[in-house]
């Protein structure tokens, strides 16, 4: 074991007593487990921390937090006049989120930072919310998003609610650095600082304000609707119950069946070792309980609230929608509103990330709507709205999206806001069921009008300190002479970490297949994966998928 990673374990056994679970850990670490726990400091970048709970300054615990709260009150106090010196600061449902809350107010409040603290657990759209509406020059939200319970995270959001982009990463990552983890960091009692004053609770009328802009993002503009809609939801023990059942029940649809098991909150997520809507895993009680129930339409929120889930019955079954499907739906239902009764704006804007279906840029143009794309992340998203917004015209943007189940209609937060997508996801369920069209159906129209279109995202995981360098010589291999992927022809690859397209560099590349199909592949940015996005445009779903299975049996390839 390398001395330095020795010498810090010994420090944690002598310090970190104020968490009554980490000294028993530490004791019953073999040497395998030190190296894992102190071969590296969690990375403050554009996604915040995450990592995995437990002792040690490779892991989520009090001492973590603590340190990259310190660091991101003195980039506040740096960078902010005193009069504007708030932040905002909510949590979800996962293991020590109230705690590590508790300990960030405590910090920024020690430094004289005026702290908006939600007094229950609320999801990522109303910290966006909150971080806005107070007039924050920051917000912090304790979620690991969808990842399995033994993560925990902490993202960070600039004053307009939007995750914070590079730059002020950077900042608040050098900022860090220069603290030593125990002596470095101020802290006061969170009890006695309320008393005091310095840290408030975010008031009922800002979590009202919130629901009122989400309903406000219909679009029926009148029309009437069956809105009798039969649905089952599970906010997957996480924290959307709240303000998706206020949202959907203030507008109209109180038919609604919330999955008992996955209705409280609980980070342990007892029925779903992966709360992820992306996966069928993560849905499969929901659909139990839809077809015993012969529900209309299934819907399931992840921990934090920012993504959601849908399936839909189809005769006898359930068809689950994809993220990419989702959203083509969406941006179509929104165009067709609005362009029907006059209140599509002057040089309308979409929104999507590189690695989002181009469908969506093709039903954008047939609407006359402007599609930009950016990076992955919906941080660059927001950004974009903000960029709007300084030329005041964020009322040009309209939707976006990426496949990784994120939706926003709305300027009103900088983060994708899965209260908002479902409101709409149930609004465009009956406003075409009224017309006697299904979801299947409509879907089916789209693709025979702009193309059937197959999307596939595969993850591959590398976990502990070596992994992050296995993906790094995964797309070593890759950035070398790849002609083909599963018999179709590389035209020509673009390489992100050079900057293409006027886009930040990001460690991104995209093979651009012959047959208008295309390989992208990237590490996450939240987790320990390479993921590779594989999109095949086909004569039919059956073909698509033969053609997608031969592509990622040759991408795979580059993995061993």
């Amino acid at each position: 074991m390398q001395q330095a990673i020795q010498t810090a374990y010994e420090r944690w056994l002598k310090c970190a007593t104020d968490d009554p679970d980490l000294i028993p850990e530490l004791r019953a670490m073999d040497e395998d487990a030190v190296e894992q726990a102190f071969c590296a400091d969690l990375v403050f970048g554009t996604a915040g921390l995450r990592g995995v709970l437990g002792a040690g300054t490779n892991r989520m615990n009090i001492y973590t937090v603590a340190k990259a709260t310190q660091g991101l009150a003195n980039y506040v106090l740096k960078n902010t006049p005193a009069g504007e010196r708030r932040v905002a600061v909510s949590r979800d449902s996962r293991l020590k989120s109230e705690l590590f809350a508790r300990v960030t107010a405590s910090v920024l409040a020690a430094n004289g930072i005026e702290v908006w603290i939600y007094p229950e657990l609320m999801p990522v759209p109303c910290l966006s919310f909150a971080t806005r509406e107070l007039h924050c020059a920051a917000g912090v939200m304790i979620t690991a998003s969808h990842n399995p319970a033994k993560y925990n995270g902490y993202k960070a959001y600039g004053p307009d609610g939007c995750q914070m982009t590079t730059q002020a990463a950077d900042a608040v990552l050098a900022e860090i650095r220069k603290l030593d983890i125990f002596t470095d960091v101020k802290q006061v009692d969170f009890d006695e600082a309320v008393r005091e004053g310095t840290i408030k609770f975010v008031p009922e009328d800002c979590y009202t304000n919130f629901i009122e802009q989400v309903k406000a993002q219909s679009v029926l503009y009148g029309e009437e609707v069956d809105k009798n809609v039969q649905i089952v939801y599970s906010p997957l023990n996480g924290s959307g119950l709240k303000p998706v059942l206020r949202a959907l029940t203030e507008s109209g649809y109180a038919n609604i069946f919330v999955v008992p098991e996955q209705e409280k909150p609980d980070g342990n997520f007892p029925t779903c070792t992966y709360p992820n809507p992306e996966i069928r895993e993560a849905l499969a009680l929901g659909l139990d309980y839809a077809k015993k129930r012969q529900a209309d339409l299934m819907l399931a929120t992840d921990p934090d609230c920012d993504r959601v889930g849908a399936a839909v019955r189809d005769g006898d079954d359930y068809v689950l929608i994809s993220g990419n499907e989702m959203g083509v739906l969406l941006l179509d239902y929104l165009c067709a509103q609005r362009t029907k009764h006059g209140t599509m704006p002057k040089d309308p804007v979409f929104v999507k990330t590189i690695v989002t279906t181009d469908m969506a840029a093709k039903v954008a143009a047939h609407y006359g709507v402007r599609t930009i794309n950016v990076l992955t992340g919906f941080k660059f998203i927001g950004e974009q709205i903000l960029l709007l917004e300084q030329k005041g015209e964020a009322h040009r943007y309209i939707f976006g999206y990426e496949e990784s189940y994120g939706y926003l209609s709305g300027s009103y937060v900088r983060d994708k806001d899965a209260v908002d997508a479902a409101f709409l996801i149930c609004e465009m369920f009956a406003c075409y069921r009224s017309r006697g069209i299904s979801i299947p159906q409509k879907l089916a129209e789209l693709y025979e009008t702009y193309g059937y279109c197959l999307n596939i995202t595969h993850s591959y995981t590398f976990e502990g300190c070596s992994g992050m360098e296995t993906m790094r010589g995964i797309l070593a291999r890759l950035r070398g002479a790849v002609t083909e992927f599963g018999g179709k022809r590389v035209l020509e690859t673009l390489d992100y970490a050079k900057g293409l397209d006027g886009l930040p560099k990001s460690d991104v590349l995209k093979f651009v297949l012959e047959d208008d199909c295309s390989v992208v592949v990237r590490p996450s940015g939240t987790e320990p994966k390479l993921k590779a996005y594989i999109t095949v445009s086909a004569k039919d779903k059956e073909t698509a998928s033969e053609i997608e299975q031969r592509i990622a049996e040759s991408v795979e390839a580059y993995l061993k």
